[in-house]
């Protein structure tokens, strides 16, 4: 009888899942991914205009899917003009984010929904959802990631769904290990589904891959490269999934044929997962506690008062209790907070990619002065003197009263934004932009001293996410272009530089201020005195990170230099020796820099939405 019953059951099941997907009317639509538009470069702006041409004069295509780094800086108006475009479609056009719209951004990421309305998107079409979502990095460098409340979001939308509806998901990178950081956080969320593919791009070729089971489809870009004329791609939904290759004035190439049918996913391969079996080698580390806040953390918490504060991607500066991480108060600012916040004298000030510079009362979170800007403020302040010196995205560095929150100078010599913190030294400010120069203004009117230029021309080298080191008279710098630079603290000379190391925004000073430290791209961790206008290497040591370029400085303190990496691995290293102490894994996302309280405790956020106070 059983045997009957599960035959039935069987026959029902599927004429159910057939039923689901002979419901579903054929279909087109088009994918347009990696266009990289920008200012200096007309050619993408012209593939992307032909493509959008040709797809108004191709019948039967209902809509065009939009995969990501739409620009090459996540500048708005690179963003601007490819709306523009974008709106020359006779049918709908989805839109999602890539890595250069949230890595390289002057408003902080913000600036793409604000053009188009979203940087995410859901909707329904012949008996088929679509969702598409963003994996690039904000801000920082890194593997891509998705933030932990896009994956709710994802969760909650598929929910909505049901587990029958054939699903397509749209992102940018790929969801495999090296690519996106938290991949299997989401895989783990659409295998409940009947997804049938995730669209994306990122690699400019077409190829399909394997996420734990679940087919990930790569798209060609948009850009003609080395070929006389750019493309896209086209998508036929029917019994079958076909994709096409479409060069401008070319007929459609297949490459690809994937059944369309009810798909059921086996339960994940956690041997895919990261390992934190680190953990139990290294038991003197102790979490003291730990907080997942399921939204994106970029900044370093600050620490007062027995209080540490910290930004979130939902705007809000919280205050939590450092000795059991309770949540004290929180402030809601009017978008997403990179910029770390300072404390001093009962006052925390921030900086938001509202456009505004914040001081509340560090006891209550009341607001004490607001100082807007006409851009996004991503630069961490510098309290020093009862004045709070910052920069951000409007070309302007500036020096604000912490008292009232008035101006009191402000330098307006900047070409790119300002992310990091600046260095105060001999009554200078030390600091670089996404301008590609390293500036030195005076602290008490805000003239230019000096700037250097690393000869790189665009953005993309400039020295402008490194936290500066100052040290007998010498400034410390390193950058996207591998060299590590020591520049002469009065006129900014160089003094030596070297790209021996192939080191990348990361630095760190000792507490005599004798040693700066920083990260190899690969493994090592180095030592270099500063007292010596030579290049004198003190130690060099096999960490075992791997590949880094997350920009997490290196923090010393009672003889223990900390730091974390891109893929949640938090180290404790020799200061005298370079010795590897300790390793301790978090999660699998970006260490921001660490905060030490005291000779052997720490508190971290992390990109994936961890607060955590570390004891080691």
């Amino acid at each position: 009888m059983r045997k009957y019953a599960f035959l039935l059951f069987s026959i029902v099941f599927l004429f159910q899942c057939n039923s689901v997907l002979s419901a579903t009317e054929p279909f087109r639509f088009a994918l347009f991914t990696d266009l990289h538009l920008n200012a200096n470069n007309p050619t993408p702006a012209e593939d992307l205009l032909n493509a959008v041409n040709e797809v108004n004069s191709i019948k039967g295509i209902d809509f065009v899917l939009v995969s990501g780094d739409i620009s090459e800086s996540g500048d708005s108006i690179s963003l601007s003009n490819a709306k523009k475009i974008f709106d020359k479609l006779q049918i709908p056009y989805y839109i999602t984010a890539g890595n250069h719209e949230t890595k390289w951004s002057e408003s902080g990421a913000t600036d793409f929904a604000h053009i188009f309305g979203n940087d995410k998107f859901v909707f329904t079409h012949n008996g088929c959802e679509f969702i598409g979502f963003t994996t690039g990095p904000i801000i920082k460098m890194g593997d891509g990631h998705i933030a932990p409340q896009d994956i709710d979001w994802v969760q909650s939308e598929l929910d909505k769904t049901g587990s029958s509806m054939p699903v397509f998901m749209i992102t940018h990178y790929p969801l495999l290990k090296g690519d996106v950081d938290n991949w299997y956080e989401m895989t783990d969320v659409i295998r409940k589904y009947n997804v049938q593919a995730v669209l994306g791009g990122h690699y400019h070729r077409n190829m399909v891959l394997n996420y734990d089971e679940i087919p990930g489809i790569v798209n060609r870009s948009t850009l003609r490269a080395t070929d006389s004329v750019g493309g896209y791609s086209i998508y036929s939904i029917s019994d079958s999934i076909r994709v096409y290759e479409k060069k401008i004035g070319q007929e459609p190439k297949l490459w690809l044929t994937l059944a369309f049918e009810t798909k059921k996913y086996d339960r994940p391969d956690n041997a895919l997962k990261p390992s934190f079996e680190v953990n139990n080698i290294n038991k003197n580390v102790k979490e003291i506690w730990m907080i997942n806040s399921r939204v994106g953390l970029y900044c370093t918490p600050a620490v007062a008062n027995n209080m540490v504060f910290y930004g979130d991607d939902l705007g809000y500066m919280n205050a939590v209790s450092l000795q059991n991480g309770k949540n004290s108060w929180k402030f809601k600012t009017g978008n997403r907070i990179i910029s770390s916040p300072a404390v001093a004298s009962d006052r925390v000030v921030f900086g938001s990619t509202d456009g505004s510079i914040y001081c509340l009362k560090a006891s209550s979170g009341e607001l004490i002065w607001k100082f807007k800007t006409a851009k996004a403020v991503m630069g961490n302040p510098l309290l020093k003197n009862d004045t709070v010196f910052i920069g951000g995205s409007d070309g302007n560095f500036r020096a604000i009263s912490l008292k009232d929150g008035s101006q009191l100078w402000k330098f307006s010599g900047l070409r790119g934004y300002v992310e990091t913190k600046p260095v105060y030294a001999q009554n200078k400010l030390y600091f670089g932009a996404w301008d590609s120069n390293f500036y030195a203004l005076n602290a008490t009117d805000g003239s230019l001293v000096w700037k250097w230029n690393n000869g790189n021309p665009g953005m993309h080298y400039s020295p402008a996410a490194v936290l500066p080191v100052y040290s007998h008279a010498k400034i410390f710098i390193t950058a996207p272009d591998r060299f590590w630079t020591a520049l002469d603290a009065e006129t900014g000379k160089v003094i030596w530089r070297t790209n021996l190391h192939e080191v990348r925004e990361t630095e760190g000073i000792s507490e005599d201020g004798n040693v700066v430290y920083s990260r190899c791209l690969n493994d090592s961790v180095v030592a270099l005195d500063t007292r010596t206008n030579s290049l004198k290497l003190i130690w060099k040591t096999d960490a075992g990170y791997g590949y880094d370029h997350n920009p997490s400085m290196l923090v010393e303190r009672a003889g223990i230099i900390v730091f974390g990496t891109k893929n949640g691995l938090l180290h404790g290293i020799d200061a005298k020796t370079g010795a590897v102490m300790w390793r301790h894994k978090i999660g699998n996302s970006i260490i921001n820099t660490v905060n030490i309280i005291s000779r052997n405790e720490c508190v971290l956020t992390t990109s994936e939405g961890i607060i955590a106070k570390i004891k080691y």
